[in-house]
């Protein structure tokens, strides 16, 4: 189990992979990059399990964390754009 450090370094490993494989124009900084690095673990790590992909512990959470946070890049981006 992971304390506050541990989530903070999760989460910034996290959100700056998944800014990195979905390149763009983003001016946000290292704290906000580590939001969005724990708001996808927490909304893949949600979804991963709820679907049965995998348990708790597993790598495969790492996985759907990138994938949770991509998520969540692609829809601020979305809602940042003018209509």
């Amino acid at each position: 189990m992971f304390g506050i450090i541990g989530w903070v370094v999760f989460g910034a490993i996290v959100g700056t992979l998944a800014k990195y494989l979905m390149p763009g124009k983003d001016s946000h900084g290292c704290l906000i990059t580590v939001i969005l690095g724990i708001a996808g673990a927490v909304v893949g790590g949600f979804l991963g399990r709820f679907l049965g992909l995998y348990d708790e512990g597993q790598p495969a959470g790492f996985i759907m964390a990138t994938i949770g946070a991509i998520l969540i890049l692609w829809i601020g981006r979305r809602m940042k754009q003018p209509k």
